[in-house]
């Protein structure tokens, strides 16, 4: 079975699904408080929680079950949806002046993280729609 690359459709889906799932929770004044509030320990198995999900969706729809020569491609390509969903959010985050990076750099990255969760998913979905 053929490796399974990434190459700049499936970025561009990436950040479709991303874009999908991060707008409208971007907007949400939930996601900005609970950026403010969520205790690290939270902060940390939400992020676990996310990657878990991501990478069991990936697992079953992009791989369909078989990464025994493609584990090195299989967790790439898990990096790299992660990596672009959260750029994503990042930016969408910025637009809407919800971003205080360097002002409040901690409530930036609890924020991001936040809305990363489902927009990482939304990003790996429509990744999912072509593949094998």
């Amino acid at each position: 079975m053929a490796d399974i690359s990434f190459n700049s459709e499936d970025a561009s889906q990436v950040m479709i699904g991303a874009f999908t799932l991060a707008v409208p929770i971007s907007f949400s004044e939930e996601a900005w408080r609970l950026g403010e509030t969520l205790a690290l320990p939270n902060l940390i198995a939400l992020i676990c929680v996310s990657v878990v999900f991501l990478s069991l969706y990936t697992y079953q729809s992009v791989f369909q079950g078989n990464i025994e020569n493609r584990v090195f491609s299989y967790v790439i390509r898990i990096i790299i949806a992660y990596g672009l969903a959260s750029l994503v959010v990042a930016i969408t985050l910025m637009c809407l002046n919800k971003f205080p990076l360097f002002t409040d750099p901690t409530v930036a990255i609890k924020r991001l993280f936040v809305v990363a969760m489902p927009a990482s998913m939304g990003a790996i979905v429509v990744d999912s729609f072509d593949k094998e």
